[in-house]
């Protein structure tokens, strides 16, 4: 039967994989534990050393960091359990470790400008400004090889990112909310770092020369239309109010104010002015269709 032999063939080659890898997986588990007794004894027997010779190597184990430091300690290539030290003094293993500080005040970067396209097909120039702090100090000095540079470069990608995503008018109109979603962003995306991100700020927004030259004109436009508009509003209130004045008048009181009109008029050399008896301008007002 060639078929129950290869069926047979392939089972027996199964078996075989999953054994050796059982076999490699408990090597490489038991090589770990081997390394992991050795760093243990290394380490008891270093505190055993310094202990002996503790007033010539006291010195030398000590370390002193300020209050706005923390301080990761890396023993024979691992991280030591529980939070970072400081600040004050605490003790170390010279040979055995590795101490990196890490500063955990706020810093402050600018962006430089960047060309943005907006969704309304703008271009822009946006540069802004971005305050964070370390709070996780172990986080910042193992996920991240140069915390500062990536940090810069995320917040250069999602302000373009940000700003793109909303028109002209939006980005004028609604800086506040742009920065508070830049943000919120900003938090998402590097918080696995051990960074928070405390505030974003729009500096300045930089509009093409022709751009603003339209806009300016639009708006001047904009000023002019207003201006007329509120005048012939004032003319039509004007208008109804001389015409609710003149039909309350009778007709000595309306001919002596039509005097006193004429007699304010200033008569030069090329303005004559000259009287007419109202009877006469009822006669041309009564004769009109």
């Amino acid at each position: 039967m060639p078929g129950g032999n290869r069926v047979g063939a392939v089972c027996a080659d199964e078996f075989v994989a999953a054994i050796v890898k059982l076999h490699s997986k408990h090597g490489e588990r038991r090589g770990g534990g081997v390394w992991e007794v050795l760093g243990a004894v290394l380490t008891l027997l270093s505190a055993a050393f310094i202990l002996l010779t503790f007033p010539l190597t006291g010195w030398m184990c000590a370390k002193v960091i300020q209050e706005y430091e923390r301080a990761v300690i890396f023993r024979l290539g691992r991280v030591v359990k529980g939070r970072a030290k400081g600040p004050g003094l605490f003790w170390f293993i010279p040979w055995l470790d590795v101490i990196q500080t890490v500063d955990l005040r706020t810093v402050c970067f600018n962006i430089r400008p960047q060309e943005v396209l907006t969704a309304d097909w703008v271009p822009l120039k946006v540069d802004a400004v971005v305050f964070y702090r370390v709070v996780d100090p172990s986080l910042w000095v193992t996920r991240v090889k140069n915390g500062y540079q990536a940090t810069h470069t995320l917040a250069q990608t999602t302000l373009r990112a940000t700003l793109g995503a909303h028109t002209l008018t939006d980005v004028l109109t609604q800086r506040t909310g742009i920065a508070k979603r830049m943000e919120e962003a900003l938090y998402t995306a590097s918080r696995l770092w051990g960074v928070l991100v405390e505030r974003v700020e729009l500096k300045d927004l930089t509009l093409p020369v022709s751009l603003r030259r339209c806009m300016a004109s639009e708006a001047e436009a904009a000023r002019r239309a207003r201006a007329k508009m509120i005048a012939a509003e004032g003319e039509v209130k004007a208008s109804r109010a001389l015409q609710e004045a003149a039909s309350g008048l009778s007709p000595v009181a309306f001919h002596l104010r039509y005097l006193q009109s004429l007699s304010s008029v200033q008569s030069t050399a090329s303005i004559v002015v000259f009287s007419l008896p109202t009877e006469l301008l009822d006669m041309f007002l009564s004769h009109q269709p």
